[in-house]
Order: C-alpha cells, then structure tokens, then sequence
C-alpha cells in the first residue's frame, strides 16, 4: 500500500485539526472552572419579588407561588417551578 503526498497532507490536516479542537476544550474547561469561581464570588442582591415568593411558600401556596414567578418573571411553567424549588429550599 503506497502513501501519496496527497494522503500525507491530509493525514497531516486531521492530526492538526484533532489538535486543534482538543486544545478548545481545555480552554473551554478552564474558562467554566473560573466563570464557577467568579460566580461563587459575586454578591448578588436578592430580587425583590423573592419576599413576596418567600411568604407565599411559607403559607404552603407553592402553586400560586409558581404562578406569581410566571406572572412577574416571564419564566415557563418549568422555569418557574424550578424557580420556586430553589427558593423552597433556601428557607
């Protein structure tokens, strides 16, 4: 089986390409490990309607509290719940 220069050059292409994109996806890890490390560290002010959200889950009004958060924050209803999920589990 004989290898043309035309099989070396594409050969040679597919390892630097190979390269290439391996190289990203460290760059892409390393870029998530410190955008996790600035999020940790940023301060963020609760959103208002958290209070109002927060009374509601206490008197055991998850639903209208899932309604509310679509009503003011635009969410899906799946956003929403998830929304509401996470501030259940803060109180």
């Amino acid at each position: 089986m004989e290898f043309s220069i035309l099989d070396a050059v594409i050969l040679f292409i597919c390892a630097y390409l190979l390269l290439t994109v391996a190289n990203l996806n460290n760059r892409i890890k390393d870029m998530q490990t410190t955008l996790k490390q600035i999020t940790k560290q940023a301060i963020t002010p609760d959103h208002p309607i958290n209070n109002e959200l927060k009374q509601l889950l206490k008197e055991g009004a998850d639903v209208k509290a899932v309604k509310r958060a679509r009503e003011l924050l635009g969410f899906s209803l799946l956003e929403a719940k998830q929304y509401i999920d996470k501030l259940k589990s803060e109180i």
